[in-house]
């Protein structure tokens, strides 16, 4: 048996949660084409009959705006020690820009043996292909490998997957078999929550939203009660997620419920309430309530 622990790391954007939630064939992990969507360091758990690989999804590497963004980034940096293996995610329609130079050097610095995995494939030609390539292996120091994929085909996800179990240690299975993330329900919700304000209010609402579910509750019937507050910095941004005559939160509401039902298997109740805190990306209450990962960057 083979098990260990395997880093993404890549700007924002790359599809690193997509890569991990196609591999798990489940949606575990939020995706967006919002940059920075990721804001939690996430261990997604895949076992098989010779292996267990402990994802670890990260917030992109980004020049941080604020203490939120910080916080991101520091998890992300950190996220290269500690672990087994890591997977250098570059999208190969961007190609290997300066981004990708300074996050080189992180992993160089780190010594953490590192697969470099092209992603978006699908989008690309083979030159392209092979120039960003040439880049990987002339940056990357501990270098194991380079692997192309693509998240929307499934192209090269097997082939990911099997090179991971090469390079990782012998070692127990780490979790029981049926445990896919190791986050409370809480946080799935609120995840699921939070892609529903991005993927709804794409163009109106920037990164100053927080999700914090306050309430999860099984009632007597079966069906879990959810209850959640959905934090924005303005009135005009709580107007836009509300909507005219409540709109735009039931479509929010529904769309995320039925996420979190495939999710969990059972049916669920969600209650949603939008509120104004100005300012919050900087105030350390609302952003320890949300991120709940304090000791990990201590």
């Amino acid at each position: 048996m083979k098990s260990g622990f395997v880093s993404f790391v890549g700007k924002p954007n790359v599809g690193k949660s997509s890569i991990i939630n196609a591999i798990m064939k489940k949606k575990v992990v939020i995706v967006s084409d919002k940059p920075q969507t990721t804001r939690n360091r996430i261990n997604v758990i895949y076992t098989d009959s010779d292996a267990q690989i402990i994802f670890v999804d990260t917030p992109g590497i980004h020049k941080p705006l604020h203490r939120l963004g910080e916080y991101m980034v520091k998890a992300a940096v950190q996220a290269l020690k500690n672990v087994d293996l890591l997977l250098f995610t570059i999208d190969a329609k961007e190609g290997f820009e300066t981004p990708e130079e300074h996050i080189s050097n992180y992993i160089n610095q780190s010594g953490t043996p590192t697969i470099g995995v092209i992603n978006k494939i699908d989008l690309v030609d083979n030159d392209r292909a092979d120039l960003i390539e040439e880049q990987i292996r002339s940056h990357v120091t501990n270098l194991l490998d380079v692997v192309r994929t693509s998240a929307v085909t499934g192209e090269g996800l097997n082939e990911l997957v099997e090179k991971i179990k090469q390079h990782l240690p012998e070692g127990p299975q780490l979790y029981p078999e049926d445990i896919i993330v190791d986050r409370p329900l809480s946080f799935i919700a609120s995840e699921l929550i939070r892609e529903k304000i991005f993927h709804f209010t794409y163009k109106e609402i920037p990164h100053s939203v927080a999700v914090i579910v306050e309430e999860v509750k099984e009632r007597p019937n079966g069906v879990v009660y959810i209850r959640a507050n959905i934090y924005v910095e303005r009135e005009s941004q709580k107007g836009i997620i509300i909507g005219q005559e409540g709109r735009m939160i039931k479509k929010i509401g529904e769309s995320a419920r039925k996420d979190i039902e495939y999710f969990l298997g059972s049916k669920v109740y969600l209650d949603l309430h939008v509120k104004v805190k100005k300012d919050w990306r900087n105030k350390d209450f609302i952003i320890l309530n949300e991120v709940g990962m304090r000791d990990d960057l201590d």
